[in-house]
């Protein structure tokens, strides 16, 4: 009864979890931190841990050959998150000022709109797409932190470029290729394991976000959480569809808030003071963004991909088809 559940509900896997997380650490948020397994295991100091078996366990099913189409997808939809987050922060920023429109800052929309969460578009792929598009997602770790929207706010001078930090999130999936490609049974023991993993870091995650966030966030937080989706979302598609001749539930899949954006706005506010005034409404802005965009999505995402196609519907995949892919 409980697994059905889970599969009907769209990215059940993570959502749902993810969900009872957040109502854990809103109400009980003691209850994970008592110590020891518990907490490495259900809160969200543990979800670093389940992300990276999660990205071993997906590197022992990608195959060398697939590198081209992996690094093609992921860039497209990397490039495409980044310059829609800036061109709107940006855009906002010359028009109305710093202080933005209707209570959002232009920093508060980029920190939004361009950090994609890594765990929900991973979630959604395992669902709907195919092993390229699970791959994707250490190339879009690029847009998670406060690089690129230092970058995009012209403060890219003051930051310092996380080179480690990106190497880092490339290693699992490294390690687990090579040992793939070495021998086909390495990807048949570990290779499954990857989906089990997917409701532990759903938790974890949903144990780092308090839903009360969205109440502090108040209007202006569910705007930008609906900017981030549809206006950022809307962009990423036309690119994904009309340059990566894709069908666009992938691009859908980045139309979210990363839960480290929550931390960006300090970052800025840091690097240059000149921004410091309005970190403390971005913050809760982009928490709300985060927790709307988290729900939301997954939505979006099986409605497009039933509609329009996807590897997991190839019946219904006339775009698939078409790219050749």
């Amino acid at each position: 009864m409980i697994m059905n559940f889970l599969r009907r509900v769209p990215a059940g896997m993570m959502v749902v979890p993810l969900f009872l997380g957040c109502l854990v650490n809103t109400f009980v948020p003691d209850a994970l931190q008592i110590g020891g397994i518990t907490t490495a295991t259900f809160s969200s100091a543990g979800g670093n841990c389940a992300l990276g078996i999660l990205l071993f366990c997906m590197g022992t099913k990608l195959r060398l050959k697939e590198m081209p189409a992996v690094l093609k997808r992921g860039g497209l939809l990397l490039v495409a998150k980044f310059a829609i987050g800036a061109i709107l922060g940006i855009l906002v920023g010359r028009i109305f000022g710093p202080a933005g429109i209707l209570g959002i800052s232009s920093m508060a929309i980029i920190c939004a709109v361009t950090n994609s969460n890594g765990s929900v578009y991973y979630a959604l792929m395992q669902t709907y797409g195919d092993d390229i598009d699970c791959a994707c997602m250490p190339i879009l770790a690029i847009n998670d932190g406060p690089f690129l929207t230092l970058v995009a706010l012209g403060a890219s001078g003051l930051a310092d470029i996380p080179i480690m930090s990106l190497v880092a999130a490339l290693v699992p999936i490294i390690a687990g290729m090579i040992l793939g490609n070495l021998d086909n049974k390495v990807t048949e023991f570990f290779g499954p394991v990857g989906d089990a993993i997917i409701p532990f870091t759903g938790f974890s995650l949903g144990a780092g976000i308090d839903l009360a966030n969205v109440l502090k966030g108040g209007v202006s937080g569910i705007v930008l959480g609906l900017i981030t989706i549809f206006i950022g979302g809307g962009f990423i598609y036309l690119c994904d569809h009309f340059i990566g001749r894709r069908p666009g539930y992938a691009a859908w899949a980045v139309a979210t808030t990363a839960g480290n954006a929550v931390a960006v706005p300090a970052v800025i506010g840091t690097a240059d003071p000149a921004w410091a005034e309005f970190v403390g409404t971005a913050t809760v802005q982009v928490a709300a963004s985060t927790v709307l965009s988290a729900l939301l999505v997954p939505f979006i995402v099986s409605w497009w991909a039933k509609k329009f196609g996807c590897p997991k519907f190839p019946k219904e995949a006339k775009a698939e088809k078409a790219s050749g892919k």
